[in-house]
């Protein structure tokens, strides 16, 4: 483990206001850096290996501009029946997202990787992990859907619902081992990687 001070500069790889107020949860200063990366999935490639590659390419696109940082990457996606479902974009695309996804499970695959600065070798320096989410979509009539988009406009969230707000009503169960997954930063998962780095937490 490597030792908890000097603290390292901590940077969250992520233009995500979301994810922002997640890792604000842990009371530990930070910055928010967007990584500016292409995020199209590649050609034949799993769910879960878009989301850790992705993760992954975030941290390490803003670990190359902060030498010595400690950056956390995420990326999530949805998956149902086998298929990537994307953030919708649009009124139109999120309703026939949520049609689709009406009385049906869905996989949330959020992946996380915190990149440590201060180890020199790239293959040492990412701990990446891929938690996975359930959630069971009520079957709602399309009036009910349509209103829930006007009312919240979830277009820059993949499955078309934000579960911290009025979104939670579209949904019939959520599994998973960690409550924060599904929003976008698994903060359990996270603050395991941060105390392996020598991050401490409380201090008296």
């Amino acid at each position: 483990m490597i030792a908890s001070s000097p603290a390292p500069r901590l940077i969250l790889a992520s233009s995500s206001a979301y994810r922002r107020a997640l890792l604000a949860r842990l009371r530990l200063p930070f910055e928010a850096i967007a990584p500016d990366i292409d995020e199209t999935p590649l050609a034949g490639e799993t769910p879960t290996a878009t989301a850790l590659r992705l993760a992954r390419a975030k941290a390490a696109a803003v670990a190359a501009r902060a030498p010595g940082a400690l950056v956390i990457g995420s990326d999530q996606v949805a998956t149902l029946d086998g298929e990537q479902i994307g953030k919708p974009g649009s009124h139109a695309a999120a309703l026939a997202q949520l049609q689709k996804m009406r009385g049906r499970e869905v996989v949330f695959h959020t992946a996380l990787c915190l990149w440590d600065g201060r180890i020199a070798a790239p293959e040492a320096a990412a701990q990446v992990e891929d938690v996975r989410v359930t959630v069971a979509f009520r079957d709602l009539p399309d009036a009910e859907l349509d209103a829930y988009l006007r009312i919240e406009a979830p277009y820059d969230c993949a499955g078309s619902a934000k579960n911290e707000g009025l979104g939670i009503a579209l949904l019939e169960r959520i599994d998973n081992s960690d409550p924060t997954a599904l929003t976008g930063l698994p903060l359990i998962a996270l603050t395991s990687m941060l105390r392996r780095a020598g991050v401490a937490f409380f201090r008296h």
